[in-house]
């Protein structure tokens, strides 16, 4: 079931949210024990858009309880989605679209980690790209561009020739030399990212695609599959085997959740 603010969401309570697009919202792998890795790096990411899409305050502990709420009686594990909006929003006065209401949906989780990933590299910068904001077209229609042609996924480079993320997670990258090396560009902060960022020795650099395809080795962060390796970026192969990616995944995966 979804619901709105804690009951059951209604057609005309979504269409706002389908028609106008205008909202923001996180995704959260919820493990089996019922905690979830990084809660509160979600909690301060919905706390920050909600100011940044809909200038208003957003009460997260409203928000925790109508999680617990979606999630009463769903077999873990499994993957929660908060998104937040203004119902009441209207397309000729969006000024007036500043009365934030939660919408919780759930959905199965996949096994991790998952088989490794061959992503094709497209030029495109992401609306307001440290917001994770409703605004897909743009990303979805990449990602559905690279499945045509055969890849799994999608690589976004800015205009300067720099890759920047993935179409809904963070990329990293192994260097000949076994460092880390996450880049220096306009991304979303990703919960997943930031969380390895605290426990793993790394550094940010700028990284441009010819770059890139030199890495020993590369990365994909999300919080429903954790660490992902990534084995091609357009036809140049990467070592989707490399023992920096297992650490990082170990990393990930023993890092302690936290309760609602």
């Amino acid at each position: 079931m979804v619901t709105l603010d804690g009951k059951p969401v209604s057609a005309d309570d979504l269409l706002p949210l389908a028609l106008l697009n205008l909202g923001h919202f996180t995704s959260m792998r919820v493990d089996a024990d019922g905690t979830i890795r990084g809660l509160s790096l979600h909690m301060e990411r919905l706390a920050r858009d909600c100011r940044a899409v809909l200038g208003a305050d957003l009460d997260t502990g409203r928000v925790r309880e109508f999680v617990r709420q979606g999630l009463d009686g769903r077999d873990l594990p499994c993957v929660v989605r908060v998104t937040v909006y203004d119902p009441s929003a209207d397309l000729g006065h969006l000024a007036d679209a500043n009365d934030p209401h939660v919408l919780v949906s759930v959905r199965g989780a996949g096994t991790m980690p998952l088989a490794p990933l061959r992503v094709m590299s497209v030029t495109y910068e992401r609306d307001l790209p440290h917001v994770k904001h409703v605004g897909l077209l743009g990303t979805l229609h990449a990602r559905r561009t690279a499945q045509l042609a055969g890849y799994g996924d999608v690589l976004f480079v800015d205009r300067d020739g720099c890759v920047t993320e993935g179409s809904t997670w963070n990329v990293g990258f192994v260097d000949r030399d076994g460092a880390v090396v996450w880049p220096r560009a306009d991304v979303l902060p990703g919960v997943t990212m930031a969380l390895l960022q605290e426990r793993a020795e790394h550094r940010v650099a700028t990284v441009t695609l010819e770059e890139a395809k030199g890495m020993a080795a590369a990365f994909a962060t999300n919080t429903s599959f954790g660490v992902r390796a990534l084995a091609a970026i357009d036809e140049t192969g990467l070592d989707a085997g490399h023992p920096v990616l297992d650490r990082l995944g170990e990393t990930y995966r023993s890092i302690p959740g936290e309760t609602l």
